[in-house]
């Protein structure tokens, strides 16, 4: 008997539509299958065989986020085709930072009513950002809550697992004073800080829509764009050169993340005028009122990563990153000294 209930539709969850989300997704899914995929979506669990070629002590690395409050633009602007890349980008970001490769991921949908052509745009983007990680989309979970949140609205989570060589392992206990620190481009607001950007701006559909010249495309747009995904860069510049520290910069900005990799006596020194602040973050500041200090301790600034390598090693490390498509530049170097950071 085929499964429907219309006791539970009545009360507002139609398992039907989610059967009919499945079969739109499956096509999108499908662009993510590498040769460790063992099983189909549809099942209790994904199944998924690592590829230990190589590896001789496998560590697991896992990572877990969601898109925080940008998706609240994504609902004003009916635009849910790429919050899919940054739920992916939060989620393997941090596992790169401990030299792990994302295998693969799962998201995780709340909505209060499930459409089922939003759903499938919605993966669409996990699809897309798990492409760029190199990572197989194995399963999910899409959980209609009417009465929990309006209709139209949803939430995205996410979970990825990676595996490292126990001997690959970024050893952050490695670096010293003279180390350079290397920044890699930000594509802009990416996930993080989003509270503030509302509070900063009026986000409505009128607002979102205005052309900004200081920016070159609409507010929306801008804020909008998908988080970068800097998993290709990141294995490429392993092969190359000794990578002795990664930061992913979130929330919390340079402040908070860049001491995260960095061992006690040991602050990264940064000139002000050696940071090359995206447009949109000026923006932010002036429209806000907002201080250097505030804005440094809140955004990535237009640094998305952050890696640490030795002194002889910097300019072949800018190479190579650069030759997987990103941008990147000298940011600072490492200064005996206790403060984190240092921007000066």
């Amino acid at each position: 008997m085929k499964s429907f209930s219309d006791s539970y539709k009545e009360a507002g969850v139609d398992v039907t539509a989610g059967y009919k989300a499945v079969e739109l997704m499956k096509s999108h899914v499908a662009r993510t299958m590498t040769k460790g995929v063992l099983s189909g979506i549809g099942g209790f669990g994904g199944l998924f065989r690592l590829d230990m070629t190589g590896i001789n002590e496998p560590v697991l690395v896992s990572g877990t986020d969601g898109v925080g409050t940008k998706i609240k633009i994504a609902f004003i602007m009916d635009k849910h085709n790429t919050v899919g890349i940054d739920c992916v980008a939060m989620c393997v970001n941090d596992i790169i930072c401990c030299g792990a490769k994302p295998q693969f991921f799962l998201d995780y949908i709340a909505c209060g009513k499930n459409i089922p052509e939003k759903i499938a745009e919605i993966v669409s983007g996990v699809a897309e950002g798990c492409v760029q990680a190199g990572c197989a989309l194995i399963g999910g979970e899409t959980a209609e809550h009417p009465g929990l949140m309006p209709d139209e609205e949803y939430d995205l989570a996410g979970f990825s697992v990676g595996v490292v060589d126990k001997s690959k392992i970024i050893d952050t206990s490695t670096q010293k004073a003279g180390d350079i620190m290397i920044a890699i481009k930000s594509s802009g607001v990416h996930s993080n800080g989003f509270s503030l950007v509302r509070k900063v701006f009026t986000v409505n559909e009128q607002n979102l829509a205005r052309h900004q010249s200081d920016i070159g495309m609409t507010l929306g747009d801008c804020l909008m764009t998908p988080t970068r995904i800097y998993v290709k860069a990141i294995m490429a510049l392993m092969d190359a050169v000794n990578v002795k520290s990664i930061s992913h910069i979130t929330g919390g900005g340079f402040y908070e993340n860049i001491p995260r990799a960095l061992p006690q006596g040991l602050s990264a020194k940064i000139a002000r005028s050696d940071v090359r602040v995206l447009p949109i973050f000026d923006l932010i500041a002036r429209t806000g009122k907002i201080s250097e200090h505030d804005m440094f301790n809140t955004f990535n600034m237009g640094v998305g990563m952050c890696v640490v390598v030795d002194k002889n090693d910097a300019d072949k490390a800018i190479e190579v990153i650069n030759s997987t498509g990103e941008q990147a530049y000298v940011l600072g170097e490492l200064v005996e000294s206790d403060e984190g950071v240092i921007i000066c």
